[in-house]
């Protein structure tokens, strides 16, 4: 496939459209194989296209050239090479920008000067081509800075139909373009641009399908949550017309990603004090949204003390926010639960149109429930003698297997199936249940204090979820965090298994009181820890 790919903003390679046909490009090269793709790039800001004089020399010229000796005679022959044109450009004031109107206008020697009756509806007349472009196709990009592309291209779809013909090129137009330039956002873009390629992909095997262009006409984010954040990057107050602080935009920025759908009753007060510019300033998170408040007038329930370029980096990606805090580049007074469920407070609004039905095969989330029921069944079951012990266990774990087959599981769920049939086989073997008891309790603690020595230990599996998912996995803190836990609960189990074996006849309530002090560690601990660290 020979592809002629012109970047018609006037920014070239730093164009934000450029970054959606860079993706469609590798979408269509993934398909189709480097080797089976022939690539032209003509960056329009970098020739030289002067205007068309309306001379008409180039139809009365029998060979078709233009007058003017410029690097348009080479475009022309690229178009007539080209098996797909892209035309990737920004919308300019409703239309293409002017270097790129000069080179559409300069395609006149393409065409015959004489009059044609159009077949697809489009005008009153048309003018027959002097080369042979049955076949080719035609693709056009474009990003704008509103909200939506929707309802702003009609002059651009326009002049495209006079040109290509009705329905005759595929077209990805994009709104809120200006967003794929801030690394801040780079997860949502990201995703867009994901799309993109999968059009490519498409578009090499034929066409574009509905539900991928579906998908490219979804907002990236809501209206409101878009036009905040852009309205914000200009670093002018709306109030007073007046420069605002670096600090104080980016601020604004932020607080436009609040979700508000994360409101739970309470009103939370975020200071953002940025330590190397001392500026300080507040996000009200309410009901109806997020509010900045510059003048000290409300008191903060959490406050963030950081350099501003260490919370700008945090933002861009170039640093985890964990790791600065293990590290101590900055420091969190107050409320730390804010901290601990940042992506639920400042994901962003979801939009109605952006938001996906869950999958019906996606796995739900490892519960801790899976690993305990077998062994909570065998210490009970076991109680009431061998049969009864048996026999319960056994059901036990098939119907804890049965429960959970639509979640996750952890090698801690398995080990603890095999665990627990392997002692039950051993009662029915005939090992007493003075050893197999205290036994049970080695087991047990052991799988969490071994788990704690591991890179992730095994409580945080089960915990992850309500910590932003596999993300946690790489949170320092969450870890440490629950590393320690699993260390309190494998000796708080391994002192179960020698008091048992000291004082066989109170087994039973060793093995319910002995946990209660490490849930009650728990419960305080991984709420108290974080947020000790958090405060340096």
């Amino acid at each position: 496939m020979r592809i002629l790919a012109i970047n018609g903003s006037p920014k070239g390679e730093r164009s934000n459209t450029w970054q959606l046909t860079q993706a469609f490009l590798d979408g269509v090269t993934e398909r189709l194989g480097a080797d089976n793709v022939e690539l032209r790039t003509v960056i329009v800001r970098d020739l030289d296209i002067q205007p068309c004089r309306g001379c008409f020399a180039c139809w009365r010229n029998e060979a078709g050239q233009c007058v003017i000796k410029d690097d348009m005679r080479d475009i022309i022959a690229d178009c007539v090479w080209a098996d797909v044109t892209i035309w990737s450009f920004p919308l300019y004031y409703f239309g293409v920008p002017g270097p790129l109107k000069n080179l559409i206008d300069r395609q006149l020697p393409m065409s015959l000067p004489f009059m044609v009756e159009r077949t697809d509806g489009v005008g009153n007349r048309s003018h027959p081509g002097r080369y042979d472009m049955s076949g080719k196709r035609s693709v056009i990009i474009s990003t704008c800075g509103f909200y939506t592309a929707e309802g702003n291209y009609d002059s651009v779809l326009t002049q495209f139909d006079h040109i290509c013909g009705k329905g005759a090129y595929e077209q990805i137009l994009c709104g809120q373009g200006e967003l794929f330039r801030v690394p801040e956002l780079a997860e949502r873009t990201g995703a867009y641009l994901d799309t993109v390629r999968q059009a490519g992909s498409e578009f090499a095997q034929g066409r574009i399908l509905p539900d991928t262009k579906a998908e490219l006409s979804r907002l990236l984010f809501p209206r409101q949550t878009f036009e905040a954040m852009a309205d914000a990057s200009w670093g002018i107050s709306k109030e007073t017309g007046t420069t605002e602080d670096e600090a104080i935009s980016f601020t604004r920025q932020m607080a436009a990603l609040y979700n508000p759908a994360s409101f739970d009753g309470t009103v939370r007060v975020l200071e953002m004090d940025y330590t190397d510019r001392g500026v300080s300033c507040c996000v009200v998170l309410e009901k109806d949204g997020a509010t900045v408040v510059t003048d000290g007038s409300v008191a903060p329930t959490t406050s963030i003390h950081t350099p501003f370029v260490v919370w700008q980096d945090i933002a861009q990606g170039k640093v985890s926010g964990t790791d600065a805090l293990a590290q101590h580049l900055y420091r969190v007074t107050g409320d730390f639960d804010l901290m601990i469920h940042w992506g639920k407070f400042f994901g962003g609004p979801e939009s109605e149109q952006a938001k996906q039905p869950a999958s019906v095969s996606a796995l739900k989330p490892p519960t801790m429930l899976a690993l305990l029921i077998p062994w909570i069944a065998f210490w009970t079951c076991m109680s009431f003698g061998l049969q009864v012990g048996v026999a319960g266990t056994v059901v036990a774990c098939a119907v804890t297997t049965l429960a959970f087959c639509r979640h996750e599981h952890t090698v801690y769920d398995c080990l603890s199936l095999a665990g627990v049939l392997g002692l039950v086989a051993a009662a029915a073997a005939g090992v007493p249940q003075a050893v197999l008891t205290p036994l049970s309790f080695v087991g047990f603690g052991l799988m969490w204090l071994v788990s704690a020595l591991r890179f992730v230990p095994l409580s945080s599996y089960y915990v992850k979820g309500s910590y932003g998912g596999d993300g946690a996995l790489n949170n320092v803190i969450f870890i440490d965090t629950n590393r320690i836990i699993c260390l309190v609960w494998g000796v708080t189990y391994l002192a179960a298994a020698a008091a048992s074996f000291v004082w066989p006849t109170a087994t039973p309530l060793i093995s319910q009181l002995l946990p209660i002090p490490a849930a009650i560690f728990t419960v305080v601990f991984q709420r108290w820890y974080p947020a000790h660290v958090a405060q340096g």
